[in-house]
């Protein structure tokens, strides 16, 4: 690659880069309506087990990102990656919160009901 399409690939994603920075992607006075009869566990589930660090809705607190953000998009976040964050942890890439350690005793099973209710928040505010 030459020098000058490294950097018009450098500027490129700049955006990107500028979005992780920029939180919380959504107001965290986002109200994406009822939550579908479906997703009433993964929803649940995600207030038992991720809201602490990942806020209300996925809108995030200064514990951790928001997930109703461009940056987990299924493009760019398949939902393997949420088995694997809450299986093994995720080194800090994104943000600067830190690590996100395991979380023990959520199965598969849950973190797909968790994964459906998160994906359901992002496309009512216009992500994914």
């Amino acid at each position: 690659m030459t020098r000058s399409r490294s950097a018009a690939a450098g500027f490129a994603l700049l955006p990107l880069l500028a979005a992780c920075e920029g939180r919380p992607a959504v107001r965290s006075d986002f109200v994406p309506g009822p939550v579908p009869a479906e997703l009433a566990e993964g929803e649940r589930l995600f207030n038992a087990t991720c809201a602490r660090c990942h806020g209300t809705r996925a809108a995030g607190t200064d514990a951790g990102p928001p997930l109703v953000h461009v940056v987990y998009e299924p493009n760019h976040h398949a939902d393997i990656a949420f088995q694997r964050a809450v299986a093994l942890g995720v080194p800090a890439h994104h943000w600067r919160f830190g690590n996100m350690p395991p979380v023990p005793g959520v199965d598969e099973a849950a973190v797909e009901r968790i994964t459906a209710y998160v994906r359901w928040l992002q496309r009512k505010a216009g992500i994914g």
